[in-house]
């Protein structure tokens, strides 16, 4: 199965190698099209996962703030998601199998 991360027409990330907590796709880093992320300062705690860094995504001059985030060290419990990246605010995560029967493509 491969996963896409879209945000204003444009592929952040597309992988069949994705690893889902919680209901996020977190994917590789080398997956990520890097010409649209930019470091964030922010950062937020997980009480299980431990500190997260994000990034803000950036497609035709549009800005989504803190759109993506990362565990640089994630705590045990959380470690298979190292070196991963998720997505969120209004980031469309779409596997694209799916999407390619629900429009009748073969």
């Amino acid at each position: 199965m491969t996963v896409r991360a879209v945000w204003n027409d444009a592929v952040l990330a597309e992988s069949d190698d994705t690893i889902v907590v919680e209901d996020n796709h977190y994917f590789p880093a080398e997956s990520l099209r890097r010409e649209h992320f930019s470091p964030s300062s922010t950062k937020t705690l997980c009480p299980w996962k431990g500190l997260a860094s994000h990034y803000s995504i950036t497609v035709d001059e549009a800005t989504n703030p803190d759109a993506a985030w990362y565990y640089p060290h994630p705590s045990p419990l959380a470690r298979k998601i190292k070196n991963r990246v998720a997505f969120g605010q209004g980031v469309q995560v779409i596997d694209t199998e799916q999407a390619d029967t629900v429009r009748g493509d073969r």
